[in-house]
């Protein structure tokens, strides 16, 4: 078997095979020739597991699945295959040619050769065995730099690309809005344009590379109430318009998602599977959304089980189609025999399938699957012996030195310093003193989504196919002369005191502590940071604590590097530590970006996409809140955090002067404009993020005290100065009124320019002029920034 293998065609080409004709006729003239049941085929997956022999894939089973026989589904179609690499270890060549055999074997069993689309988990990488595994999310937003998550999102849909997959299950559009979630690191932050302009940035990328992109979850999962995974969510309209949407709707109107994933949760009651004015009314009418609208695995099902707004399977399968969902995932369970049998018997109208086999015929004919001479076989198996699979072992890597070197690249911008009283960089330490539970483990540097934790957790047996150095590790490389002695202390969570003396006396024998605190990632439990890894208490897991106090109590300078997937209250630290650098879930060049920072061989430029809480309790808190949700006298709670949103510390510094507001007012349909210089005014190259903040001090309904509206990331060499300009369009101070419809109302606004949330360092006072205008779904979303040099540096090569 070589690798020039496609599905043969008669010469007579039928219309909807023909890629010369327009696609809407094509998907139209199959419609028409299919049967009720080839219809529904196309409308849900079947959950599959590659062969590392090479062979066919295995249909998986899960706790919440029913056995599925191939063999039964496969005359009528198949609409996709969940998760071919995603599912079990299996060597990327022989994955691919599994997949290659099975799609084979799908396009020949049904009468029109259509194969299924694969999609597979890619919130930090491709969630493969042997794949680079990127930064989490939260990493992206800490970066504030959606050009470096562009350029990683298109490295991440070539790999998933080349081996035959078409759609990438991310990114996380979730806005936090409380800290106790598990799932927060799987978000890119607490503020939706962070959200927004990061999120749709992975977006173009993914998609640069010919992979379909899914925005999850639609929408509001991330609100449930006290942080609880699949809880109900209380939400009004306002606060789903104003911070949830938004991020959504950039990556729809900008970032052309493909695809866009309902939650699982109801919000006042409305589950969103079932909620038609979101995923019809919104999402396509208003927004023209015209991809696919995918379940989140066992949704649809969760109408009757979870949800209770669903007799039966039948029921469940017409209100999802009846809301605007396409596709059961991940696998089929109410869009087969019971939806068939309900379209037949009158209960659910076959129009509703027919619009949805719309979407996902149109999705498979622009990815060429409808195509007379598509070819099956993927880019890393052309020209390859496919009769030999021993000799394609190992032949693919999906972790090459070039994603490598960009997951460090990522990394480094994600590293927040938050606290140093000159103790970093470290310099040339004798004696260092490495204690903690993440010092060690080499997977502390992953999120849940990693391969490694996600399944690789179930096959203890298989390594992890990815090199991945410790800490411990990583400092020995980079403090080569340095006495390093490590200690454990305690676990993340096992509450266990009785290293914590050990560890204790390691640290007054040496120079310096670093301690490597934070989570475990996993899933349901297994972790203390993940999908169902919620918490009551922003803590520290375990006995990290007391034994970050020991340290403390010993007088030797105490580095706390926190791993984690969340931030943490660090009690007596925040005012004790030497320093503070938090790191999230760096992914397989962490720990080197890490040590980079301690050393000073990289000056630190990440900022906070999340703030970090002072005291353990208080939550939810975001520095969203509007003037109630501040410190006050008539409350003994004081949400007031400790390393405010968009806070990060460099080893050099800078000064922001001469603002200059060019045009301080305009009516309610223009725009401002302003300028101010920045300058490095210290001794090495840094890179600042000026972030833009609007304060609206008067409005119809309550507003945020402050929100993120516009940021820049400004590199500059010692002594360098940059004038910036910036645009700020009237659309930016838009809100949702009282009667629900977005506003720019007339008034004085502040444009703060700000290095974090809680640092302002100039304020521009500006007004809007005129009636007020109602905003639509085509406002801008973006202020501009231009940089320009104004004096050369003093030390071009610092």
């Amino acid at each position: 078997m070589t690798a020039n293998v496609a599905v043969e065609t008669t010469p007579d080409v039928p219309l909807w095979k023909d890629p010369t004709q327009e696609i809407g006729a094509r998907v139209s003239a199959l419609i028409d020739a299919m049967t009720l049941e080839e219809k529904t085929a196309q409308l849900y997956g079947v959950w599959v597991g590659a062969s590392d022999e090479g062979g066919e894939v295995a249909p998986h089973q899960h706790d919440m699945e029913e056995a599925v026989d191939l063999d039964a589904l496969l005359p009528a179609g198949l609409g996709q295959l969940t998760r071919p690499f995603g599912t079990v270890p299996v060597d990327p060549a022989l994955g691919a040619l599994s997949l290659l055999r099975t799609q084979t074997r799908i396009a020949a069993a049904n009468r029109f050769g259509i194969p299924a689309l694969a999609h597979e988990e890619c919130l930090a990488g491709f969630a493969a065995w042997g794949a680079t595994a990127y930064p989490v999310p939260l990493s992206w937003g800490a970066t504030f730099d959606p050009a470096l998550i562009r350029r990683m999102a298109a490295a991440i849909g070539r790999d998933l690309r080349s081996v035959g997959v078409h759609q990438g299950l991310a990114p996380v559009l979730d806005v936090v809005r409380d800290a106790r979630w598990g799932r927060v690191e799987e978000t890119i932050g607490e503020d939706p344009y962070l959200v927004g302009s990061i999120g749709t940035a992975y977006v173009q990328g993914l998609q640069s590379a010919g992979v379909v992109a899914t925005l999850k979850h639609f929408a509001g999962y991330s609100a449930s109430r006290a942080g609880r995974n699949l809880a109900p969510v209380g939400m009004g309209p306002r606060e789903r318009a104003d911070v949830v949407l938004p991020p959504f709707e950039m990556a729809v109107r900008e970032g052309g998602a493909g695809s866009v994933m309902h939650a699982y949760t109801d919000t006042d009651g409305m589950p969103s599977a079932a909620d038609e004015d979101l995923l019809t009314g919104l999402l396509r009418d208003t927004w023209g959304f015209e991809g696919t609208v995918v379940a989140d695995y066992f949704g649809i099902a969760f109408l009757k089980t979870l949800h209770g707004v669903a007799g039966d399977w039948a029921d469940a399968a017409g209100t999802a189609l009846r809301a605007g969902v396409d596709v059961e995932l991940p696998t089929v369970k109410t869009f087969g025999t019971p939806l068939a049998e309900a379209v037949a018997a009158g209960r659910v109208p076959e129009a509703l399938v027919d619009r949805a086999l719309r979407r996902v015929l149109t999705q498979k004919a622009r990815l060429g699957l409808l195509d007379a001479d598509w070819n099956p076989v993927p880019a890393v198996l052309a020209g390859a012996d496919l009769d030999d699979p021993d000799a394609l072992r190992g032949t693919v890597d999906l972790d090459t030195a070039g994603n490598r070197d960009l997951a460090r690249t990522v990394a480094e911008e994600a590293v927040v310093l938050l606290a140093n009283d000159g103790t970093l960089p470290l310099g040339r330490p004798r004696r260092i003193a490495l204690v903690g539970p993440n010092a060690t483990d080499p997977a502390a540097v992953l999120g849940c989504y990693s391969f490694p934790r996600h399944v690789g957790v179930h096959h203890p047996q298989t390594p992890p196919g990815i090199d991945l150095p410790t800490l411990a590790d990583a400092l020995a490389r980079e403090f080569p002369d340095a006495e390093i002695t490590v200690a454990r202390g305690t676990g993340v969570d096992d509450g266990d005191l009785s290293g914590i003396a050990e560890a204790a006396d390691a640290a007054r024998r040496a120079d310096v502590v670093v301690a490597a605190l934070g989570d475990r990632a996993g899933l349901f439990g297994r972790g203390t940071s993940g999908e169902g890894c919620d918490t009551g208490s922003l803590a520290l897991p375990g006995a990290q604590q007391p034994l970050l106090d020991a340290l403390l109590d010993t007088g030797t300078p105490v580095v706390a590097v926190l791993l984690s997937g969340r931030p943490y209250a660090l009690g007596r630290a925040v005012d004790e530590a030497a320093a503070i650098v938090q790191s999230f879930f760096p992914g397989v060049e962490g720990t080197t970006a890490i040590a980079g920072v301690l050393s000073g061989r990289t000056n630190p430029s990440g900022r906070l996409p999340v703030s970090v809480p002072r005291d353990t309790g208080g939550q939810p808190a975001t520095y969203l809140g509007a003037r109630l949700a501040q410190a006050s006298d008539v409350s003994s709670i004081d949400p007031t955090p400790a390393f405010a949103f968009g806070h990060g510390l460099s080893y050099t510094s800078f000064a922001w002067d001469d603002l200059a507001v060019e045009r301080p007012e305009t009516d309610t349909g223009g725009e401002f404009s302003l300028a101010f210089t920045v300058r490095n005014t210290g001794e090495r190259a840094g890179t600042e993020v000026v972030q833009l903040y609007l304060h609206d001090p008067v409005a119809s309904v309550v507003q945020p005290v402050q929100r993120l509206i516009g940021y820049a990331r400004v590199p500059l060499h010692a002594g360098e100065s940059r004038r910036l300009r910036v645009a700020v369009p009237a659309d930016l101070a838009s809100f949702t009124g009282r009667d629900g419809r977005r506003v720019v109302e007339p008034g004085e606004l502040r444009l703060r320019l700000a290095a974090s949330s809680a640092d302002t360092r100039l304020t521009a006072t500006v007004t809007l002029t005129g009636p007020e205008r109602q905003v639509g779904h085509d406002r801008r979303f973006h202020a501009r920034f231009e940089q320009e040099p104004v004096s050369p540096p003093t030390h071009p090569a610092a």
